[in-house]
């Protein structure tokens, strides 16, 4: 296969709703697997291909063990943490296994769908608030980033009190700018769990966070530091993506008037409607791993030690899977993305993702008809490629 030239990733956006432009360039669009150049030089696979990615991304022979000292690090802030052990997404199994095991109860469909109620409730209570308040207002602050934050904690047993320190935190973890930054954010995280799992310790509450304790922690089957490690990746994980999907989702439905009539029009449109915007905005963008055998895929040989990255906007949009992928489509069935990832580490709490996003989405629209930036489009900032997708802020009025 003729090799492409090497394109540097992450690379930002030009639209919040579209993949970078470089990622798709001239004479890739026919080729599964290609290069790209990190930050450093590094070269690694980028893969586009739809059916590739899920091979791969199912594929024990690569590794999402981010202590190894070759995994792929894709901005100089995060090589900065490397070899930092990231419990759940960053291990393999069947270590995994054992973590993901103890988790799944608290995220299966039914669940989460007795969570609903919990939800819309407070779904409705913030949008009585916003109401109250009047307009123009902050979408991001008011609303998006608040929903899956106060769902979150109630499922964790987490103090919502806190929240804007935790938030504060989650965003140097992802942003940065400096890996001095996501160090510092760390361990601030770190010495907030340790200090509210001593408290539980002593008077027990009824989340997650307490059921991890009494049944992992106290008997021995988990140290205090994993512990720590894996509340913080539930917290960060929880509500950052959330909250990023329902303000980009509401940025994107707003500028599709056609599509956000079909999302109006009945409410069996909204699951649906909710996988599309996954497909098309694929937030999730920096999803990668390391070759630990040699694998054959898509006419290639990924090399054991290479890096590999999956850019889901972009395997999202693969015109063999997704007819006229760059259109948004509200009736598209689009189940297979990989938004959430895809094999063992898919995204555990997707099932809540979606009630969240559902809930939010369909709500928002019904009590206000008539929302609508209140400002051009063209001078609303967005976030930068090297972190998860979403508005920086979403002004909006009605």
């Amino acid at each position: 296969m003729p090799e492409s030239p090497a394109v540097s990733f992450p690379q930002d956006r030009t639209c919040p709703f579209h993949p970078p432009t470089g990622y798709r360039a001239p004479g890739r669009e026919a080729t599964p697997l290609s290069r790209a150049t990190l930050y450093d030089g590094r070269t690694v696979w980028l893969v586009t291909g739809h059916a590739e990615a899920r091979a791969l991304l199912a594929d024990p022979r690569l590794s999402s063990a981010r202590e190894n000292p070759a995994f792929p690090m894709l901005t100089a802030r995060l090589a900065g943490t490397a070899q930092r052990r990231i419990e759940l997404l960053g291990v393999d199994d069947p270590e995994h296994h054992a973590q993901r095991r103890t988790l799944i109860p608290s995220f299966t469909v039914k669940r989460v769908a007795a969570l609903r109620p919990q939800i819309q409730e407070t779904v409705d209570r913030l949008l009585d608030a916003m109401i109250e308040q009047g307009p123009p207002a902050d979408l991001v602050t008011s609303f998006a980033l608040p929903v899956p934050s106060m769902v979150i904690c109630a499922l964790l047993g987490v103090p919502y009190a806190d929240h804007e320190f935790f938030e504060a935190q989650s965003r140097k973890l992802l942003r940065g700018p400096t890996a001095d930054d996501v160090d510092t954010a760390r361990a601030a995280l770190s010495e907030y769990f340790r200090a509210l799992i001593s408290r539980k310790q002593r008077d027990p509450g009824e989340g997650l966070l307490d059921e991890l304790i009494s049944k992992q922690l106290d008997t021995g089957a988990i140290d205090r530091d994993q512990l720590v490690r894996l509340a913080q990746v539930l917290l960060v994980a929880g509500h950052e993506t959330t909250a990023n999907m329902i303000s980009l989702g509401t940025f994107t439905l707003l500028q599709h008037p056609d599509q956000l009539a079909r999302l109006r029009s009945t409410d069996a449109v909204v699951p649906s409607a909710v996988e599309e915007l996954l497909r098309y905005l694929s937030i999730a963008d920096g999803m990668s791993r390391l070759a630990v055998q040699d694998i054959e895929v898509g006419g290639v040989t990924i090399r054991s030690g290479e890096g590999v990255v999956l850019p889901a906007s972009v395997i999202n949009r693969d015109p063999a899977v997704y007819p006229e992928p760059d259109e948004l489509d509200l009736h598209r069935y689009a189940r297979q993305h990989v938004a959430f990832g895809f094999g063992i580490h898919q995204c555990l709490g997707q099932n809540l993702a979606r009630a969240e996003m559902e809930t939010a989405l369909r709500t928002l629209f019904d009590r206000l008809p008539d929302l609508r930036l209140a400002r051009p489009a063209d001078t609303i900032p967005f976030k930068p490629g090297d972190t998860v997708q979403g508005m920086l802020e979403l002004p909006v009025t009605w």
